[in-house]
């Protein structure tokens, strides 16, 4: 059974920094490419960023780009999600998902596998 945990949410105040850990369970085939997504109230899910399934290649959103960093451990089965510089406008619900395409993708109709989410709330 696939799994994808997040942790690592919380609240900050403006300008602060999170760091956001996924950790992935029961794929059967090789790695997917992972995405995070956040849903701020009475919104759509948005995309914010994309990791290759070796972490070649990275995607970003232009809302997060410079201030937001994907990285993985295949070792460790984790996808983190560092994010400084955070703005009232980050506040959201954040999720990772699973993708199993090659092609780093930024909508939600293509991540196969979701987790529950974690929130992050940017307040002073």
């Amino acid at each position: 059974q696939v799994q994808l945990v997040e942790s690592g949410g919380g609240v900050v105040g403006p300008g602060g920094s999170l760091r956001l850990s996924c950790v992935t369970s029961g794929f059967t085939k090789d790695y997917y490419s992972i995405g995070w997504f956040r849903q701020a109230p009475g919104k759509e899910r948005e995309f914010v960023a994309a990791i290759s399934r070796f972490g070649g290649s990275t995607f970003y959103a232009d809302s997060v780009k410079g201030r937001f960093t994907i990285s993985r451990d295949n070792v460790k089965n984790m996808v983190f999600l560092q994010m400084k510089s955070l703005e009232a406008e980050d506040t959201a619900v954040y999720y990772c998902a699973a993708d199993q395409s090659t092609t780093l993708r930024s909508t939600t109709d293509a991540y196969e596998y979701w987790g529950q989410g974690t929130q992050i709330t940017v307040s002073s």
